[in-house]
């Protein structure tokens, strides 16, 4: 059987009873990287076996995973922080498994897009999460395509990059109103709101840290505070107006 095991974000408190049995019953734990999940396992005192499972050993390792699971093998996926096969590869091996009519079993746990999207302050109810923006290549295509978008969008981002996407968001989308997660679990967590302006401004000479999730308010978000807004000042200058009488 596979399973689809979520761990921690930041805060190794962050764990399922049920994922700690998973990760002490299976026979094989497949990791992003093993030197993060290693200190997992340590803390959690595992001592199964741990082997590499990235973008540059898939190739491989998908077939080696299949004929540990056809050999009636429990195998345990995890990614570095997180719930797997959103942000990495995984999904490919998920995939393969289903043709095979293998077991596929979620383990759930935290995320940081739920538990960004939960303190953001911000309509979750449509949205899309685009995970790390493209680094050059279909960048700019990207984010002028997001220029109108009404749904809230997501987007996963490196403290070096941060400004520089806010940017690109602010030249090719407009000035939109952004909410910044950052060290989402951990010590020094935050939550920084602003336009796009305030923010470059704010942290352009600064040395960020910790890894950011950007969530840039929807327009139909904006249409409808407009629209309360101006129900609001068509009702307080009626008001005016009648006391003028």
């Amino acid at each position: 059987m596979l399973y689809i095991v979520a761990t921690p974000i930041g805060n190794l408190e962050d764990i399922t009873f049920r994922a700690v049995r998973i990760l002490k019953e299976s026979d094989y734990i497949f990791a992003e990287d093993t030197r993060v999940t290693k200190k997992l396992l340590n803390h959690l005192e595992i001592t199964n076996t741990l082997y590499r499972y990235d973008e540059h050993t898939k190739q491989h390792q998908v077939e080696n995973i299949i004929n540990l699971l056809k050999e009636g093998k429990n195998v345990a996926l995890v990614t570095d922080a997180g719930t797997p096969c959103i942000s990495d590869p995984g999904y490919e091996v998920v995939d393969a498994a289903l043709k095979e009519g293998i077991k596929v079993v979620p383990i759930p746990g935290v995320s940081a897009m739920t538990a960004a999207a939960s303190v953001a302050g911000v309509s979750m109810r449509r949205f899309i999460f685009e995970g790390f923006l493209p680094k050059k290549k279909g960048r700019q295509t990207l984010l002028k395509s997001f220029a109108e978008e009404k749904r809230t969008i997501m987007f996963f981002e490196s403290p070096h990059r941060v400004v520089k996407t806010l940017k690109d968001i602010e030249e090719f989308m407009g000035v939109k109103e952004i909410v910044l997660i950052r060290e989402i679990t951990k010590i020094y967590e935050e939550i920084i709101r602003g336009t796009t302006t305030e923010l470059i401004s704010k942290f352009e000479k600064q040395t960020l840290k910790g890894e950011f999730v950007i969530i840039v308010r929807g327009n139909e978000q904006e249409e409808k505070r407009e629209k309360v807004n101006k129900y609001a000042k068509d009702q307080y200058e009626e008001e005016d107006y009648e006391d003028e009488e």
